[in-house]
């Protein structure tokens, strides 16, 4: 066996269609874009290559047939904010043999030792952790878009290598077709019906002030978190353009106390339910077929791919008035009959508590996992999210 390093057309070619041999048999798999995986490893096009590095290759055998692939990246904002500086490992794809996969973990242990890494994560991507994000381990069922799906032997050849459960992710299935809870209702009348609160959705003249908006909240909500970085606008920016094709303004909501934004949820048309018939190409065929498709009402799926609240703001239950005004919109677009929650850490209870209380239920399990370096370093879990951040926000 060899490993060599994607470098031109052909080798990246074969980087993309080595998933056509692994999921030859799988119903369920949904072969992401071609051009949106290639973006991923353009300088160009990844504003995450403006603070950090990546690689990638690809393993063929005797015969010279691709049998595996992984990928390698380092984001200096997050690598040195963990007890030890952290790399990242994706991309990874292999068929059933573990000598081959450790090949390509050894690879990417290698690429990022040589670079002062002292730990990788994987399989993450190299960008925001709301796509690529973690190993399925739980739920092979149809992946949202954006969400990792792979085979269920890959777990055993994780764990043989030696990397460790570093925080696990939840996603749970709300059905459309059943009612809410009443208390749930209760809770968002009470909600809107606060001085100075507000809902608005997205709307694309505004899309700056809205991103703008995002990122004040993101900031806030998350700062108390292990490893938290600023997010980043041109990244959501670029996120925004990438997604305009499917994007609907109405399932994007954010809540404000007089002019000052407090919340927001972004939510996607899960368009995996179009890719599906592509198979990764978007050629002037492929185009048309996607608008047909688009046109037919083919998604009845969407994914909320994250949300959040400024702790000073956690108690007011915004959350349930956010779901009420998306209720309203869901009553003129029938075909949307179940929505993704997805994903959900485990360091985030408050969250978690969100998810049960509105009915939805277990769908999918990934594990984001670790794999330290050295033995003299001890393993520590990702931590938890602490239950009085409005206690602490207020405090600062």
């Amino acid at each position: 066996m060899k490993l060599i390093e994607v470098s031109n057309k052909k080798s990246r070619r074969q980087f993309q269609e080595l998933v056509e041999k692994i999921y030859k048999d799988d119903p369920n798999y949904v072969r992401p874009l071609d051009i949106e995986v290639e973006a991923i490893f353009d300088p160009a096009q990844n504003t995450f290559f403006q603070h950090g590095e990546a690689a990638r290759w690809i393993l063929v055998n005797d015969t010279g047939a691709v049998i595996g692939r992984v990928a390698a990246f380092i984001n200096e904002r997050k690598a040195h904010t963990f007890q030890q500086p952290t790399g990242g490992m994706g991309f990874f794809e292999c068929i059933e043999n573990q000598e081959a996969t450790f090949m390509l973990f050894d690879q990417a242990r290698e690429w990022l030792s040589a670079r002062g890494m002292k730990a990788m994560d994987g399989p993450v991507n190299f960008g925001e952790n709301d796509v690529n994000w973690g190993l399925l381990v739980e739920g092979f069922i149809h992946p949202g878009f954006g969400m990792n799906y792979n085979p269920p032997y890959y777990k055993t050849f994780f764990e043989a290598y030696g990397f460790q459960f570093y925080f696990e992710q939840v996603s749970n299935h709300l059905d459309l077709t059943k009612t809410f809870p009443d208390r749930f209702w209760k809770i968002a009348e009470w909600s809107m019906a606060k001085p100075g609160i507000s809902f608005r959705h997205f709307t694309y003249p505004e899309a700056d002030k809205f991103i703008r908006d995002m990122k004040e909240v993101y900031d806030d909500a998350w700062k108390f978190h292990e490893s938290f970085t600023p997010m980043d606008v041109s990244t959501l920016k670029k996120g925004l353009d990438k997604a305009k094709s499917f994007l609907d303004p109405e399932l994007i909501w954010y809540v404000y106390h007089d002019d000052e934004p407090i919340a927001f949820l972004i939510q996607f048309p899960d368009v995996n339910q179009i890719l599906k018939h592509l198979r990764g190409k978007l050629h002037l065929w492929n185009k048309f077929r996607f608008l047909w498709y688009k046109y037919r009402k083919t998604i009845t799926r969407t994914r909320i791919v994250i949300m959040g609240v400024k702790p000073k703001y956690q108690r007011y239950g915004v959350e349930s008035g956010i779901f009420w005004h998306l209720n309203q919109v869901m009553k003129h677009k029938p075909h949307i009959t179940e929505l993704e929650l997805s994903w959900v850490g485990d360091f985030n209870p408050k969250m978690r508590a969100l998810h049960e209380s509105v009915g939805a239920v277990f769908a999918k399990r990934h594990i984001t996992y670790r794999k330290i370096f050295a033995d003299d370093i001890e393993f520590q879990r990702s931590t938890i999210i602490p239950v009085d951040t409005k206690e602490r926000a207020l405090r600062s």
